[in-house]
Formats: C-alpha cells, sequence, structure tokens
C-alpha cells in the first residue's frame, strides 16, 4: 500500500487558521459507511445525531505550554526547545531548533536563567534529552515561561490559550491538542448526558509522533512513536458493558480510537496504562470502536490512513473531495466529520 494512495489536493486557504466561536458551531460532515451517503449538518446537531445508550469516549488530556525560547549559554543566539515528553523527573526528550548550533554538555538560558536546560544527549531518532535545573516548582515554571505549542500551519495569534484546550481536559502531558474534541461546550455534553448518551473519559498524552510525516513509499514501513495511555478500570468496565449490549462505542479524534484499540481485543478491552505505537491503516480490523468523531487531516497523514481503515478509502477520499468542494475548514481548528 503506496503512500499516493492517500493523498488529495488541498487548497491553503481551506487551513483554519482561527478557531470558530462558539465551539459547537463549527460544520459536521457525517459520512455513512453503510450506503456511503455525504450529509452536512452544524455541530450542535450531534445532540440529534446521537442515540440514548451511546458512549462517547473523550481523551481528556490537556496541553502543556511546551514551547519554550531562551539563548544558548553565554550567547545571543536563540534556541527553541519544545517539549516532547518527560523521561525523568527533570530529564525531557525534546525537539531543538536550530540543533546544530547547540552540542552535547551546552546550555540553554530561559527567562534570565530561571530555568535552564543542558544537552545531554542526542537520541537515535534526532530528538533531544535535556536536563533542567531550577528552583521551585517545574509546572509552575513552565506556565510562567512557556507557550502553547500550535502546529507549524497555524500563523495566526491565538489570544486565548484556553482556545487550544478540550472544555474537559484534566491530566497535562500532551504536546498537541485532541482535537476533535475543540468543538464540545459544556453545554452540548449536558446535553447529550440528559438524552442518555454516556461519557466515558480515557488519557492518551499526545505526541508529535501522531503527526508525524510519512517519508516511506510503502507505508507498511513507517515507524510510529509511541505515547503514553491509560485506561482505569471504571472506563473499560462502561465499555465492555456497552459492547456487550450491542450499544455504540463513539472515539472522539483519532486518539482516543488508537488507545481504545490498544487495549482492545475481540470487543472487549483491558484497563491499563504504557506505551502504544498502534498504527492503524486500511486492512485493520477495529475490535472497539463502532463510530468516530474527528477533524480534517493532512494528505497522506497517518490519520487519514486511520480513517479510511474505518470507512474505505475511497469513500474518505470522496469524503474529502466534498469536504474541500463545500469549503470546509481543514486541520487544528477546522470542522469536523462524524463516521458512522
Amino acid at each position: 500500500m503506496n503512500i499516493s494512495d492517500f493523498d488529495f489536493d488541498l487548497p491553503e486557504a481551506l487551513i483554519a487558521q482561527h478557531p470558530v466561536e462558539p465551539r459547537d458551531t463549527s460544520r459536521l460532515m457525517v459520512v455513512d459507511r453503510e450506503n456511503g451517503r455525504i450529509a452536512h449538518h452544524t455541530f450542535r446537531d450531534l445532540s440529534l445525531l446521537l442515540s440514548k445508550g451511546d458512549v462517547l469516549v473523550l481523551n481528556n488530556t490537556r496541553v502543556i505550554p511546551a514551547r519554550l525560547i531562551g539563548e544558548k549559554e553565554g550567547t545571543q543566539v536563540k534556541i527553541e526547545i519544545l517539549l516532547l515528553r518527560r523521561l525523568e523527573l527533570d530529564v525531557w526528550e525534546a525537539l531543538v531548533k536550530p540543533g546544530k548550533r547547540l552540542k552535547v554538555g551546552q546550555r540553554v538560558s530561559l527567562g534570565q536563567g530561571i530555568l535552564v536546560g543542558e544537552l545531554q544527549e542526542i537520541l537515535a531518532n534526532g530528538n533531544r534529552k535535556i536536563r533542567f535545573s531550577y528552583t521551585g516548582v517545574f509546572e509552575s515554571i513552565l506556565d510562567q515561561l512557556g507557550e502553547m505549542p500550535l502546529p507549524p500551519y497555524i500563523t495566526a495569534q491565538l489570544e486565548d490559550q484556553e482556545r487550544y484546550q478540550t472544555v474537559y481536559a484534566k491530566e497535562r502531558g500532551s504536546v498537541a491538542a485532541p482535537t476533535a474534541g475543540l468543538h464540545f461546550t459544556p453545554e452540548l455534553l449536558g446535553d447529550l448526558q440528559k438524552k442518555g448518551v454516556e461519557i466515558v473519559e480515557i488519557l492518551l498524552h499526545v505526541g508529535l509522533g501522531t503527526f508525524r510525516p510519512v517519508k516511506v513509499e510503502d507505508i507498511r514501513e513507517h515507524d510510529m512513536h509511541s505515547e503514553y495511555y491509560r485506561v482505569d478500570i471504571e472506563a473499560a468496565e462502561r465499555i465492555n458493558r456497552a459492547k456487550q449490549e450491542g450499544r455504540r462505542v463513539i472515539a472522539v479524534g483519532t486518539t482516543a480510537a488508537r488507545t481504545l484499540e490498544s487495549v482492545g481485543h475481540e470487543g472487549r478491552v483491558e484497563p491499563g496504562e504504557g506505551w502504544t505505537d498502534i498504527f492503524i491503516y486500511p486492512g485493520y480490523s477495529f475490535q472497539v470502536v463502532d463510530a468516530l468523531l474527528t477533524n480534517f487531516h493532512f494528505p497522506k497523514s497517518t490519520l487519514v490512513m486511520l480513517v479510511s481503515a474505518l470507512a474505505g478509502r475511497e469513500l474518505i477520499l470522496k469524503a474529502y473531495e466534498t469536504a474541500v468542494q463545500e469549503k470546509y475548514r481543514f486541520y487544528s481548528f477546522g470542522d469536523s466529520m462524524f463516521i458512522v
């Protein structure tokens, strides 16, 4: 299966630079796998599209202000550090720009020395291992010095940093938002619960691995980076009960879908935590996920491959062609798709 099988033309003008307000006024395309029909809605119509007994699975991770900008110690050379994941208490895997300007043993001063990062190792994947020294609480210092790590295709300034968080975000640890959830409001979630939709929360800390470009021609040779997940006992029991009763399990976002499929086997999920590098592409047989809420993704990305595995490549490419024709907004702050 070649990467070119998942390519499509996307006008740059359709890449959303700003979130819509209110959140649930974004557009929602409904793609029916059974009959191939495509319908157009507003996201707040979800309360009409879901049924009593449906289980909506949310990823409650919270994005950290992972982008740090400082100076190479003793110079005026600007260095950008993007935190990826915590390896030890004060040691992080990170991206460093420009990487060639910082050698092992050299240090970066951030916030005029409030935080100092020392490059310890260049990892095999090209990322850097950095140890931080500071006085106080690291998370508080990060809140003070760090910036929200918006994707590079968003060039506009984000006035409200909370707009890149879901309204149900809880546990810090992601370097990118689970963007399918950005459309929900507390009011919409409340309406869904009143209707009898069951809401279950799980966790996957989103890293850059999900969005890493596929650089191989044969997609089966692509190497996914691992991301931390956790599914507690209560969440697993509620999802398993729904599966036993024939109720739909709807993943909100590809991160929730990957987590469920990482812990799923023959229609059941096992509680637990760990690291997953699951790569889902056409030919994969879904074990848990019955339907999926997701945004519109990059051409040739692992995310397009995942939705193609669920709905079929031809139907997804048809839906994306329709989205371009109808001028849907793409990527993180874009519109939504509901695959049923």
